[in-house]
C-alpha cells in the first residue's frame, strides 16, 4: 500500500506532466524508478574514492605526526561523513525528488534561494568538479603520452564529451560503465592493498615525525580539512533517491552502506601506504601512491597506479557527470528560462539537455584553467567555498523542514536529533571557512559567478 508521501508525489507528476501538455508522448519531465540499491551505491562509491586518496594522505600524515593520530582523522572523518549521511538520507526518504538539495532547500527557503543553488551547480560546482577530475586524468594522460602545450587540456575535454555520451545514450549505459569503471578501480585499489601489506619490504623509517604545524589542534584542524575533502561526494545520492526501485526509503541504506565501504576502503589503502613508507616516508611524499608502488614493483609499479589514478579520476567524473544534470532537469523545470532542461527522454531515462548544458560548461571552464598555472588548483579554488555554503544550507534545511513539516512522513529520522545535525552544520562552517581562507583568487571567481545569478534571478519569471 502506497503512503502518503507517494501518493503526494504520484499526484505531483501527474499535474505537472498534464501541464507540460501530451504534444509529444516520448518526452517526459519526471523520472522513472529504475536504480536498485547496487546501482545508487556503486555512484555513490565512486564519485567518492576519486583520486584525492592518492594526494591528501601525505599531508594528512605531515599534520598529525603519529599512527594513531593519522588512523584517528581517517576514522574521525568516516564518522563525520556518516552523520552527514544520515542528514541527507532524512531529508532523501521524506522528500525524494531528481532536485536533490535544490528540492531540499526550495521546501526550506524558498525559489528564490534553490534558484541561487541551482545556478552555482549548474555553473560552478558541479561543472567545476567535473573539470577538475578530467584535469586529473589529463595531467596522467600526458605523462603517458603527450599531445602538446595544452595535452591536459585536451585530455580532459575529451573525457567531458565522451562519458557525457555514454550517460545520454542511457540511464543502463551510464550506470554500466560506472559498475565497469568501479570494477576495475576495486580490482587496482586490491592490489595495491595486498602489495603495500604483504609483498612489500620491511620499512626502515621511523614511527613519528613532527606535525607540520606548531599547535596541535591546528595541525589536527588541517589534517581534517583534507580528510573531509576525500571524503566528498556522498550528498550526491540525493539527485537519484526518486529513481530508486521501491522507493526512497531505501536512501538510508544506501547512504550509510556507501560510507562504511568508502571508509573501509580509505583506512586500508592508509594502511598499506603506512607499512610501505612509514609515517616519515608518508609525509614527505608528494606522490604517496605512485612512492608506494615504486618501492613494491618499481618503474612497472609506478605505470600502474598511472592508470589506477586515471581509471579513479574517470569513475568520479562519470558519476559526477550523471548526478549532476539531475539538478538542470530540477532547474528547467521549475524556471521557463531554462525549460529547455526540464524534457526527461523516457526511452533511455535521462535529462539529454540537461546532459549536454552542463558538458558545455565543463568544457568552457576547462579552457578557462587552461590558461591557468594549474587546471586542477584552480578549479579547486572556484568550486569549494560555494559546495560547502550550500552543503551547509541543506543541513540548516533539516531543522526548517522539521519545523515548517512536521507532519511529513519520514521513513528514516537522524538519531540522537538534533546533537548530529548540529555537529554536521559546525563541520561544514569550519570548511566553508578554510576554503574562503586558503583559497586563491579562484575562490573569488566563484562567488562573483554566484552573484551573477542572483542579478539574473530577477530577470526571468517562474514557470507554473
Amino acid at each position: 500500500m502506497k503512503d502518503t508521501q507517494n501518493l503526494k508525489t504520484t499526484i505531483e507528476n501527474i499535474t505537472e506532466a498534464n501541464s507540460n501538455g501530451a504534444a509529444n508522448p516520448h518526452k517526459s519531465t519526471h523520472p522513472k524508478q529504475v536504480l536498485s540499491v547496487i546501482d545508487a551505491i556503486v555512484v555513490i562509491v565512486g564519485i567518492v574514492v576519486g583520486a584525492g586518496i592518492f594526494r591528501t594522505p601525505s599531508i594528512v600524515a605531515a599534520n598529525t605526526g603519529s599512527s594513531e593520530l593519522f588512523f584517528g582523522v581517517w576514522v574521525l572523518g568516516g564518522v563525520i561523513s556518516l552523520i552527514g549521511a544520515m542528514c541527507y538520507a532524512e531529508l532523501s526518504t521524506a522528500f525524494p525528488n531528481t532536485g536533490g538539495d535544490y528540492h531540499f532547500l526550495h521546501r526550506a527557503f524558498g525559489r528564490r534561494f534553490a534558484f541561487l543553488f541551482a545556478w552555482a551547480r549548474m555553473s560552478i560546482i558541479q561543472t567545476g568538479s567535473i573539470a577538475l577530475l578530467a584535469f586529473i586524468v589529463g595531467d596522467y594522460m600526458s605523462e603517458l603520452y603527450s599531445l602538446g602545450t595544452f595535452s591536459s587540456s585536451i585530455y580532459a575535454a575529451i573525457v567531458v564529451i565522451g562519458l557525457t555520451l555514454v550517460n545520454i545514450i542511457g540511464v543502463h549505459v551510464g550506470t554500466g560503465a560506472q559498475k565497469l569503471l568501479v570494477s576495475l578501480q576495486f580490482i587496482g585499489l586490491f592490489v595495491l592493498i595486498v602489495a603495500g601489506l604483504f609483498f612489500a619490504p620491511e620499512s626502515s623509517a621511523s614511527t613519528t615525525v613532527a606535525p607540520v604545524s606548531s599547535g596541535i589542534t591546528a595541525a589536527i584542524g588541517g589534517a581534517m580539512v583534507m580528510v573531509l575533502l576525500t571524503f566528498g561526494g556522498w550528498n550526491e545520492a540525493g539527485y537519484i533517491s526518486s529513481e530508486m526501485r521501491g522507493g526512497s526509503k531505501k536512501m538510508a541504506l544506501v547512504m550509510i552502506a556507501s560510507i562504511l565501504i568508502i571508509t573501509v576502503i580509505y583506512l586500508l589503502i592508509n594502511m598499506a601506504y603506512l607499512h610501505v613508507l612509514g609515517i616519515d616516508g608518508l609525509a614527505s611524499s608528494e606522490a604517496v601512491g605512485v612512492e608506494t608502488m615504486r618501492v613494491v614493483m618499481g618503474d612497472t609499479g609506478v605505470f600502474f597506479i598511472g592508470l589506477l589514478v586515471i581509471l579513479a579520476a574517470l569513475t568520479s567524473t562519470n558519476a559526477t557527470i550523471f548526478t549532476g544534470a539531475r539538478t538542470n532537469h530540477a532547474l528547467g523545470r521549475d524556471f521557463s528560462v531554462f525549460s529547455f532542461m526540464r524534457t526527461w527522454k523516457s526511452k533511455t531515462s535521462t535529462p539529454v539537455n540537461a546532459l549536454v548544458t552542463q558538458g558545455v560548461i565543463a568544457i568552457f571552464l576547462i579552457i578557462v584553467g587552461s590558461f591557468a598555472r594549474s587546471g586542477f588548483e584552480s578549479m579547486v579554488d572556484f568550486t569549494a567555498p560555494i559546495f560547502w555554503f550550500f552543503i551547509l544550507c541543506t543541513g540548516v534545511s533539516l531543522f526548517v523542514l522539521r519545523y515548517k513539516e512536521p507532519h511529513a512522513p519520514r521513513p528514516f529520522k537522524v538519531p540522537l536529533y538534533p546533537v548530529l545535525p548540529i555537529i554536521f552544520c559546525l563541520t561544514s562552517i569550519y570548511l566553508l571557512y578554510s576554503s574562503l581562507m586558503f583559497a586563491g583568487r579562484g575562490a573569488w571567481l566563484g562567488v562573483g559567478v554566484l552573484l551573477l545569478g542572483t542579478v539574473f534571478f530577477f530577470f526571468i519569471p517562474k514557470s507554473k
